[in-house]
């Protein structure tokens, strides 16, 4: 038997950008979508066009150009309004279509500045870096019909005061603050291709004199004001991704050199440069931003190559990419650390699965015919002439072929283990599934003494019979590694390992009184926790553990201490309330702002809005976050022509996700 030989391994490596696992390094470049709802929404079928991205294989899906003021930077009428929160629900529904088949959701948040032509349109004044004059474009409105020009055929912009400009900032922040409340993973900011922050990077349109203009570095300000208001809204290890022109190829603005330079102060600030080339309102740059059928394939990869010598984040090509064999070579080379992809995941949105498994005669590859960009520009819609899926996403999505059979490894008998492996069963694949331990149910299994998780351990129960009751191959007490794979040479490995506890680096740790969460969880009632217990994390397991056992024993003294300054209901504002009356009812407290900095003899020393106070414990348990067991699940990525990394050994999170992940992305091997 011989182990799998993947023919692109450095293309489907995975790469971590802040503290999210992307899983390989495709990621489907940003694209509007023009049919919206009249409120400017995505629709149904908004969500079929990305989703076939997503399922396709794509690590990071990139929904473009969402507005985030629409009052002063709307570029047309056909743009999602992110800055209306009753886009929520909608947005929210997109987010997950693309989370569910593995993918990471991003969203692109622009401002058109000088070339918001919508708002200009509305009869609204138009801002960008400095005073000036732009020559009126063509416009048609809603209706079809010409707006009439100004009578002299030109533009008056108004330079933007520092007030307007920290306003947009702050804009870009709630923007990206909503998208991830909405469940969007990443933040990309659209600095090039001449819209707002490429106007004040840009010397061609940032002639200011003040701190906001003249040299690179001034003009650089307003762009890393941006950034610093996105960072803080979405908070540390959530990737920020910029995408940037390397050189805007227009006379009077700037080149690679430049680029160069504004790559540099923007090292260490974002978690992605996104080298892209060219300008929107030029024709001739504009085809240098979208290659045509005359240009060689991955023709603007020198604008990234250039850029990833002289910074250390990592670096992004993007433009005429559709061979797997040169995405690999730029990957290998280091020419750029992720390859992003528009046209060619029109023509073919399966291309990284296809290249994954080595399909590479059957990826319908772009031909940069423009078909695309004459329909999206005529009727709104787009169509590829190679593909005629697209244009017809929604109708296609629910027609499911039978699934060509595969043997199907399942690499851990968690939550989302026991699901992937029943769908792949009752798709009539054959299904292997591996459980280190000698039960299924995972890490959950901890909290079956628990009187209000009675009903999750029902729940366990089911899957668990469900499982014996179907033709799933089970072997318990197994560990997967790469020799079993190698024994067993299935078609598919999906990973589902699930994640540890993080154990807090603090001095006294090590102490016999410190317990994890799940340790605390199954000792309880065995062992005398004492009277005192002091819980190290407010999310939702600190939590459910402090009401666990305050209920057991109403006269503990129970203290929940978290470094933030409220506790994590994991977004379920619901339950929140519950927890919240468990809390007030049971007498626990907390000790919020409060950074836990040593565990001693008599208790834990915390550092809060008082200063160092000692918090008295028999018992001290942490329950700080659950790291990822990404190591072990990599062992496994080039064990089988398709590889599938699900939950919580991609990314902790809760049975929601874990269950819609492991159902969709079961549901979709087969299709080749």
């Amino acid at each position: 038997m011989h182990m799998y030989k993947i023919k692109y391994p450095n293309l489907f490596k995975p790469i971590t950008l802040g503290k999210t696992l992307f899983r390989n390094r495709i990621f489907a470049s940003p694209t509007g979508y023009l049919d919206l709802s009249p409120d400017r929404f995505p629709t149904a079928e908004t969500i079929a066009y990305f989703e076939l991205k997503a399922r396709g294989g794509s690590a990071s899906v990139c929904v473009g150009d969402c507005i985030v003021d629409t009052k002063t930077g709307q570029i047309s009428s056909y743009q999602i309004h992110i800055d209306n929160p009753n886009a929520l629900p909608s947005m929210s529904a997109l987010a997950n279509a693309l989370v569910r088949h593995g993918a990471v959701a991003a969203v692109e948040l622009n401002h058109g500045g000088i070339f918001s032509h919508y708002v200009y349109e509305m009869g609204l004044p138009l801002y960008g870096p400095s005073e000036m004059k732009v020559p009126d474009t063509h416009i048609v409105n809603n209706d079809g019909h010409e707006v009439k020009k100004s009578e002299d055929g030109m533009r008056h912009i108004h330079e933007m005061t520092q007030e307007q400009i920290y306003a947009v900032a702050d804009a870009f922040g709630k923007a990206a603050a909503f998208a991830k409340k909405c469940g969007f993973g990443m933040i990309t900011l659209h600095g090039g291709h001449g819209w707002l922050l490429a106007q004040f990077m840009s010397p061609f349109y940032n002639r200011r004199s003040d701190e906001w203009g003249g040299s690179t570095e001034k003009r650089m300000r307003m762009p890393l004001v941006v950034i610093e208001s996105v960072r803080r809204a979405v908070g540390p290890g959530f990737p920020i991704e910029i995408r940037i022109s390397g050189a805007e190829c227009i006379s009077g603005g700037y080149d690679i050199d430049e680029g160069i330079k504004i790559a540099r102060l923007l090292d260490g600030k974002v978690d992605l440069i996104h080298v892209s080339a060219g300008h929107h309102d030029s024709p001739k740059a504009s085809a240098i931003t979208h290659p045509s059928m005359f240009l060689e394939d991955g023709c603007n990869v020198k604008y990234a190559a250039k850029i990833k010598k002289h910074v250390k984040t990592p670096v992004a090509t993007v433009g005429a990419l559709s061979a797997p064999e040169l995405m690999e070579e730029i990957i290998a080379s280091g020419k750029a650390d992720v390859v992003q992809i528009g046209r060619g995941l029109l023509s073919d949105p399966d291309l990284p699965v296809k290249a994954r498994m080595g399909l590479d005669e059957e990826i319908n590859k772009c031909m940069r015919c423009y078909a695309c960009f004459a329909n999206s520009t005529a009727r709104r819609q787009f169509y590829c002439a190679i593909n005629p899926v697209i244009g017809h996403e929604l109708e296609n999505k629910f027609e499911i072929p039978p699934a060509a059979k595969k043997t199907v490894l399942v690499a851990g008998g968690g939550i989302a283990g026991m699901q992937a492996a029943l769908t792949a069963s009752q798709r009539g694949h054959r299904v292997i599934l591996c459980e280190k331990s000698g039960r299924l149910g995972g890490v959950l299994r901890c909290e079956e003494a628990v009187p209000f998780k009675k009903k999750l351990s029902e729940y366990l129960d089911r899957q668990e019979m469900l499982i014996s009751r179907s033709p799933i191959e089970l072997r318990l007490n197994t560990q997967v590694t790469p020799q079993l794979a190698e024994s067993i040479a299935p078609d598919v490995i999906i990973a589902a390992m699930g994640a540890r506890p993080i154990r807090p680096n603090i001095p006294g740790i090590d102490r016999p009184n410190v317990l994890g969460a799940g340790e605390a969880y199954k000792k309880a009632g065995q062992i005398d926790l004492g009277k005192n217990i002091v819980i190290l994390g407010g999310g939702l397991v600190g939590t459910e553990l402090a009401i666990f056992l305050a209920q057991e024993d109403r006269s503990r003294k129970i203290t929940i201490m978290e470094i933030l300054d409220e506790l994590n209901d994991g977004g379920n504002m619901v339950h929140a309330i519950s927890l919240s009356a468990q809390i007030r009812e049971l007498g626990i407290s907390l000790a919020l702002s409060t950074k836990a900095l040593e565990i001693n003899e008599n208790g834990v020393i915390g550092d809060g809005p008082d200063g160092n106070k000692l918090y008295e414990s028999d018992t001290v348990i942490y329950a700080v976050g659950q790291r990822p067991l990404r190591e072990e699940a990599n062992t496994l990525r080039f064990c089988a022509p398709e590889f599938h990394q699900i939950g919580d050994c991609n990314t902790p999170a809760n049975i929601l996700q874990a269950t819609q992940a492991a159902y969709t992305i079961a549901r979709d091997i087969g299709r080749f």
